[in-house]
């Protein structure tokens, strides 16, 4: 790959720097047995104006949920579980309200986030897993459908994998993925303990951009309590290059090819061409390739992580600001090495003219218990999308899929008995609440 693309990708993010006011951002891509770009750009620490560069340390939220995913097949791999098993094989007080047979959900519902529940309230205070085990069996929580029906992301159930690794390995998951992962793999720039963050050197400090005021406000690392096992780790991104090795088989022998292929060679179809592993989303027949990857957001971060393992391909990108197209510098900077065209689509979804009585039907606020809410609505005609106080135009691509325009997501639409009951939006799924009435 020539230094003159690595630069149309440089000018490309520049752009992407300043349009979503990002104040610093690292890239690494390792390709056929080498790192072949590794960049820091802007500022680790706005007030000093230290750069970022390649090892410095960010968050990278949901991407944790590979590690966790890897975790788990290790154990199968050692005998010790089977993702077909029951979790109440392994966690036999796990138990919720309304459902019959808790033998329906099995470990990998808990892997692939499809057991049947919408996304809950955050309890980020509770620290012990048998703690949240308690709290899922407190209350009756709204549920999409039975297990393996329908994908939503769900980090309450997904933690119970850590209670799972807690019960095999009899260490905590943190020192547990420490000693199985981190340390083998060499990531010696990764942690999931906020006081080991404060002893090094070179770590971001986490931003949030205020559209009010126009200005970007430090945030404080999220203390996240057990919801660490689905996001706590930071890293930089050349540790998460070596961490990409292991799906390639290049990382060593901490697990088998064969075992590790198991996180994405059956996946979860989420979406028209886009599916869900272990703690991967799968993208089949990107250019004759598989695009594997994840991405993370909490306060203060943007993450993206993966790889083509034909193409024996990883990137990695890291920023210090949260809510922001991290995945569309990700896949700009995957094209490049790749020798596609920067801006090349996951897929491109058709333009449909949905039929009004159909668009009635759409329209209305759909939110979860963990606090998302979107609200689709007409303006002048065109139908709108509004969340995180920002509006998207919509058009249909068929009478079941809703396409935002600016970045082609698309929004599976979930109908029963002709009414439109809910949406998945991103990774999760949102249920509509009420309709939308024009002037509201």
């Amino acid at each position: 790959m020539s230094d003159l693309n690595w630069k149309h990708f440089e000018e490309y993010l520049r752009e992407k720097v300043k349009q979503s006011h990002i104040p610093g951002c690292a890239i690494a891509v390792y390709h056929k047995g080498k790192v072949i770009y590794k960049n820091g750009f802007g500022y680790r620490d706005m007030i000093t104006k230290k750069p970022v560069t390649p090892e410095t340390i960010f968050g990278i939220a949901s991407i944790t949920k590979s590690f966790t995913g890897l975790a788990i097949m290790k154990l199968e791999e050692e005998g010790l579980l089977s993702v077909e098993d029951p979790v109440i094989k392994h966690i036999p007080e796990f138990n919720l309200l309304g459902v019959e047979d808790m033998s329906q959900i099995k470990i990998w519902h808990l892997l692939n986030h499809t057991t049947g529940l919408a996304p809950m309230f955050r309890r980020e205070e509770l620290k012990k897993l048998k703690h949240h085990v308690a709290y899922l069996s407190e209350k009756e929580f709204e549920k999409i459908g039975v297990p393996g029906e329908y994908f939503s992301y769900c980090n309450d159930t997904f933690l119970l994998l850590g209670a799972i690794i807690e019960k095999y390995t009899g260490k905590l998951f943190r020192r547990h993925i420490t000693e199985a992962i981190l340390n083998p793999l060499k990531m010696y720039r990764s942690t999931l303990s906020i006081d080991e963050l404060g002893k090094y050197e070179n770590v971001s400090i986490p931003y949030d951009y205020n559209k009010r005021t126009g200005q970007l406000e430090e945030k404080p690392w999220p203390m996240l309590g057990n919801y660490e096992i689905g996001g706590g780790i930071r890293s930089s991104v050349l540790d998460l290059i070596d961490f990409g090795k292991v799906f390639l088989g290049d990382g060593g022998t901490i697990i088998s090819t064969e075992k590790v292929k198991k996180m994405w060679e059956n996946p979860f179809k989420i979406r028209n061409n886009t599916y869900y592993g272990y703690g991967l989303q799968v993208t089949p027949n990107y250019n004759n390739s598989t695009l594997i990857e994840h991405g993370g957001g909490q306060p203060g971060v943007s993450a993206h992580f993966g790889f083509i393992p034909e193409q024996k391909l990883i990137v990695s990108v890291l920023c210090n600001v949260s809510n922001i197209p991290v995945d569309e510098i990700w896949l700009g900077a995957v094209n490049t090495a790749i020798g596609l065209p920067m801006n090349k689509q996951r897929s491109i979804e058709p333009s449909y003219d949905m039929s009004p009585e159909r668009v009635i039907k759409v329209l209305g606020t759909y939110d979860s218990s963990e606090g998302g809410k979107a609200t689709i609505f007409l303006e002048n005609g065109q139908i709108m999308l509004e969340m995180n106080e920002e509006k998207y135009s919509l058009r249909a691509s068929n009478e079941e899929t809703l396409v935002i325009d600016i970045n082609q997501q698309s929004i599976p639409l979930f109908i029963k008995d002709g009414e439109v009951w809910a949406i998945l939006l991103g990774y999760r799924m949102l249920t509509r609440k009420k309709s939308w009435v024009p002037g509201t």
